[in-house]
């Protein structure tokens, strides 16, 4: 990044690192509307739970190399033998139930899709004024919005699905502008 990147006013979160300020400025809050993008970030943010999301981001290649791409249909078929050989990988965060989780997750995503519901059309569909702007510069570590959500996805079966993720979640893939109103990123228009 050049020294101009550090002259715009961001979000006090994306100022101490230059892989975090790349995050907030090209991907943090910006719409995602594409279902496999949707559950592979559900999936990060699940991983991300107590720890920063910096460890994340550093090891988001690691774990697309293990977790194949992210495509449902490969996790999916993950065994015992899988999980393992990912607890020994040190590309990830090795937790034994986040892993389990996102193969189960998978399993449901693909459960929702054979039903004929498209992820991204039911995310999407509970968040019907989005982006929620935040208009405060108090940013929620949940709210009744994650909580429904947090619920919803917990009736069709995902796991680690908090409503404390799931905002964080929510943030991440612009259904929430929680950028400080200050931040150059602030009330951007949908870019996807």
């Amino acid at each position: 990044m050049d020294d101009a990147s550090f002259a715009v006013t961001r979000c006090r979160w994306a100022q101490t690192d230059p892989l975090l300020r790349a995050y907030h400025d090209q991907e943090w809050g910006v719409p995602v509307r594409d279902s496999r993008m949707l559950w592979e970030m559900l999936c990060l943010e699940g991983f991300q739970a107590g720890l920063s999301w910096l460890i994340v981001l550093r090891r988001r290649e690691g774990f697309r190399r293990a977790f194949a791409g992210f495509d449902p249909e490969r996790v999916a078929r993950f065994d015992a033998a899988d999980v393992e050989r990912l607890m020994a990988d040190p590309g990830i965060i090795r937790a034994r139930a986040k892993i389990e989780a996102t193969i189960g997750n998978a399993r449901a995503y693909l459960a929702m899709r054979e039903r004929g519901e498209d992820f991204a059309a039911f995310a999407w569909g509970m968040v019907p004024d989005a982006p929620v702007r935040n208009t405060t510069g108090v940013v929620l570590a949940q709210s009744p919005l994650s909580q429904a959500m947090a619920k919803a996805l917990k009736a069709r079966g995902f796991r680690f699905v908090g409503p404390v993720i799931v905002y964080a979640w929510m943030q991440a893939v612009g259904m929430i502008d929680d950028h400080d109103p200050a931040c150059f990123c602030h009330d951007r228009q949908d870019i996807s």
